[in-house]
């Protein structure tokens, strides 16, 4: 008998795309699931197995509790049998909460605070009067943020502008607002001369307010006629309207606004700690806690074995396992301090393994979603050995991955396919790396890397000088114009520094896509996002002669039984949620007379359903046709218009926001990780994606590990040689073929990938 609970036993498989599918999963081995980007992975490992996993843990607690936890809906499945309970580790970054550090993310921070307040001198009260958010502890000048933010004059105003002319360049009180009109008719300003022409006493009159002690009224025109009303300056008026107050709490304006003409400097009383300076004069070994903070891994743990302490060695003790796990991760270039948000996809991942690394629970299902990405070729082989540990501390360890190395080391392959979208959701093989043949993954695995031989001529450069954004040390860089472009390197090594930084800060105009996601609500469509839904009403209106209203369910269209929603979630206390397709509709979302309507002989959601393939033989639009054609461009032809932006894996949205973009000749793109989520197949349309952009006259800079893009470039350029402070130069650029001869990290992976 026990013999059939060593593995996880699912059948009738539906969920999304699952083509009603059974899978055996053997428990205690490493799984990796492939296959191209819409095949149906996500499906079997999120919405399936880790949501029953999640949703019959829920079950164990009492109702009360329960009615506080997120509620999960059983998946479409008619068996799951001998789940056990699932960790997830995925790549979405952890939440942006701008306190949130890693020491606070790992709970590293409580056990230093802990530590200073039991050995420090001279001693200070209790561990928490260590904190930038206690009352005692956090700095009297800033309230603790770290930075002081002041208005900077030469971002507010244009002096060569007048007023009328948008002089205020801060929204709020420009000619838009009604404070920049009452400046304009007030009368105390000429609103047509520039500010750098005005009499000395009126420009201080208009950017610092009247002379102490006086006042100044000018009319402020209103429905009942001019009202008096006092003129205290500009920079005093956005001081007190906009830096001394919440800015979350003023509906006009947005906190980015306000830092945009605004500079921040570390506040001078705390040196950016946030924290009171009595709380800084309290010392372990000659370091503060802020200079704890500031440290990065291999120095910290230097100091907390050094602490002979007996009552500090044990609690340092306690630490000291997490540092080591995070130096083992190959992020020893963090400190403590480092804000969680400010953490690429991959250093995000690799934080949150660590934290699950300290754990000592075993018989778990340990799930990764892509842990490669991010990762440099260098890099996997640390992650390999993680993964490793893991499933021999007896746990199950299932990876969605595309990286062949990390497939390479797998129990088990598992790959889905055999295409995407409708032509997925079925298990195309289950086994050994070795029995993969005649598949998408079998063929990655056998390929050769092609080096770029005929680089594109260069004709000019983008200059970047002296840039010293995050660790870049003054980086001087000549970026070739109109050629694609890879930077490369190891994490924190400096990439997205210099491009996303540095880069963008020169050439403002660049267009960045990067990973984070698009706003999405289960309401978004492909046809809504790419801006082609309006067209495809109008065209619906004029063909019957109806209000175009009619063809929306958000709107005249919307099915009266569930309001265009197209489920009903009935509630029923205290049981699972249910969402039950709405039967009035069929879950189609739209009233029978919206659906009674026709154009070429489809109504609306039959034409929704076409995939982007079909839609080109049913519309003559110039405009949908011309976006429907970059949609098949960057690989997603395979999706549907009505198809919902929420049901999008992160490949898939990164490729959504390209298309969205490709509409300009011209241009500069920045492109974040491309490769992310994309099977090896996958990476060769986006290839021919971007080798078309570049031969219509645009420029694109890649960011990317992945040795095919690499190898494709006309240039590469590599950061390094290490990350954090190790990092932060330019090691080398040059064409491919000049980098295979280069004693840099990424040209070592580049020469084993030719002779493979």
């Amino acid at each position: 008998m026990s013999e059939m609970k060593d593995e996880i036993i699912l059948r009738g498989l539906k969920e999304n795309n699952l083509k009603n599918i059974d899978l055996n999963i053997p428990k205690g081995k490493m799984i990796v699931f492939t296959g191209i980007s819409g095949s149906g992975k996500s499906s079997v490992v999120f919405d399936t197995l880790a949501t029953e996993s999640r949703r019959q843990m829920t079950l164990n607690y009492p109702a009360y509790v329960r009615n506080q936890m997120p509620r999960y809906e059983r998946p479409h499945a008619d068996l799951m049998q001998n789940l056990s309970p699932v960790i997830v580790v995925e790549q979405r970054p952890i939440g942006g909460n701008s306190r949130s550090t890693v020491g606070t993310y790992m709970d590293i921070d409580p056990l230093i605070r802990l530590l200073f307040s039991r050995i420090g001198s001279p001693p200070i009260g209790s561990a928490t009067d260590f904190s930038s958010q206690s009352s005692f502890g956090r700095c009297p000048e800033c309230g603790g943020f770290g930075e002081v933010i002041a208005p900077d004059l030469n971002k507010i105003i244009d002096f060569n502008k007048s007023l009328r002319e948008y002089a205020v360049r801060f929204k709020p009180l420009s000619p838009a607002g009604w404070q920049g009109r009452w400046m304009i008719t007030g009368g105390l300003f000429d609103p047509d001369l520039p500010i750098k022409d005005y009499p000395e006493e009126k420009r201080e009159l208009l950017i610092y307010g009247p002379p102490e002690g006086e006042k100044v009224f000018a009319p402020f025109h209103t429905k009942n006629g001019p009202q008096p009303h006092e003129w205290d300056g500009l920079l005093p008026r956005f001081k007190r309207l906009y830096i001394n107050r919440d800015v979350s709490k003023l509906k006009e304006v947005s906190q980015d606004d306000v830092l945009a003409v605004s500079t921040h400097s570390l506040c001078p009383t705390c040196q950016g700690s946030g924290l009171n300076p009595k709380v800084l004069e309290c010392k372990i070994n000659g370091l503060n806690i802020a200079e704890y903070d500031y440290l990065e891994f291999p120095e910290l743990l230097e100091e907390l074995e050094n602490i002979k302490d007996p009552m500090g060695e044990s609690i340092a003790r306690q630490a000291i396992p997490y540092v080591k796990q995070l130096v083992d991760m190959g992020l020893s270039y963090l400190s403590l301090s480092r804000k969680m948000g400010t953490l690429s996809g991959g250093e995000a991942q690799r934080v949150k393994i660590a934290r699950h690394l300290g754990s000592s629970l075993n018989n778990i299902t340990y799930i990764f979603d892509e842990p490669s990405a991010g990762l440099h070729s260098e890099e996997v082989d640390l992650l390999i050995q993680m993964l490793k540990r893991i499933k021999e501390q007896h746990n199950t360890v299932i990876v969605i991955e595309h990286n062949l190395s990390v497939m390479k080391v797998a129990d088990e392959i598992i790959e889905m396919g055999p295409g995407a979208g409708v032509n997925g959701g079925e298990v195309v093989y289950q086994g050994k790396v070795e029995g993969l043949k005649n598949s998408p993954t079998a063929k990655a695995l056998n390929h050769k890397l092609k080096i770029n031989k005929s680089p594109r001529d260069i004709k000019g450069y983008f200059t970047i000088r002296r840039a010293s954004n995050n660790n870049l040390k003054n980086v001087n860089v000549d970026i070739p114009k109109n050629v694609l472009v890879s930077v490369c390197g190891v994490s924190g090594s400096g990439k997205s520094s210099l491009l996303l930084e540095a880069f963008t800060q020169k050439y403002p105009e660049s267009i960045t896509v990067g990973q984070g996601g698009i706003g999405v609500s289960n309401r978004s469509t492909m046809a809504t996002y790419m801006g082609i839904m309006d067209d495809i009403r109008a065209i619906f209106s004029k063909a019957t002669g109806q209000p175009a209203g009619l063809f929306s369910f958000n709107s005249l269209g919307a099915c009266p039984v569930c309001k265009g929603k197209g489920v009903l979630t009935p509630e029923i206390a205290f049981a699972d949620p249910v969402t039950i397709p709405c039967e009035a509709c069929g879950g189609t979302r739209y009233s029978d007379e919206a659906l009674s309507y026709r154009y070429q002989d489809k109504n609306i959601v039959e034409i929704l359903n076409l995939t982007i393939d079909e839609v080109i033989h049913y519309f003559k639009a110039p405009k949908i046709l011309k976006r429907v054609h970059t949609l098949k461009e960057v690989g997603l032809g395979y999706l549907t218009l009505g198809q919902t932006t929420s049901s999008l894996s992160g490949g898939e949205i990164q490729r959504l926001k390209l298309a969205s973009h490709l509409q300009k000749e011209g241009q500069i793109y920045l492109i974040d990780e491309p490769s992310l989520g994309l099977h090896a197949e996958d990476d060769e349309k986006l290839l021919n994606v971007f080798q078309k952009i570049v031969n219509r006259g645009n420029s694109v800079i890649i960011i990317e590990h992945n040795l095919d893009f690499l190898a494709a470039s006309d240039w590469i350029i590599e950061m390094g040689p290490g990350g954090g402070k190790q990092g932060g130069q330019i090691i080398f650029e040059g064409t491919p073929e000049e980098m295979l001869t280069a004693e840099t990290l990424t040209a070592k992976w580049l020469r084993r990938g030719i002779s493979l």
